[in-house]
């Protein structure tokens, strides 16, 4: 008794398996871990940045010693604002410019994915056309 649906290793393309579909999810796969990487690379950078000026805040703070003090801390407090506020501007810009590093990266692969995808069916389709051609000879 014979399964109709068994395996057929012969008839198993590992090679085509490889070029159409495993490829292409390891190239994707390895280009979303960079996007990872340097998205987390830039928060680490933010964060260290951000705890960086807290921290400095803080030490002002504790060194006042009078009114003075305080009036002169409180117009450094200005400044800190406007720099945390490009820093933030210039972070936010950093995350959109990879995200579309990314999209074009990500429709480069799909565009080079799906013409693979066409060359293969192309090559089927007159493999396919030539059998039967010569079946059809044979037939006569």
């Amino acid at each position: 008794m014979t399964n109709a649906f068994a395996f057929d290793a012969k008839q198993f393309d590992t090679a085509q398996l490889e070029a159409l579909f495993i490829a292409p999810a390891r190239a994707f796969a390895a280009l979303s871990v960079d996007l990872s990487e340097k998205l987390i690379k830039a928060q680490l950078e933010a964060t260290k940045a951000y705890t960086d000026t807290s921290m400095a805040q803080l030490r002002s703070l504790a060194e006042v010693k009078d009114a003075e003090g305080m009036k002169s801390y409180m117009e450094g407090q200005q400044k800190v604002a406007k720099e945390l506020t490009e820093r933030l501007k210039g972070d936010a810009e950093k995350v959109v410019a990879l995200q579309q590093e990314f999209a074009q990266e990500s429709q480069k692969l799909t565009e080079s994915s799906v013409k693979q995808v066409q060359q293969s069916a192309e090559q089927a389709t007159e493999t396919a056309t030539t059998a039967v051609k010569e079946a059809a000879a044979k037939a006569k």
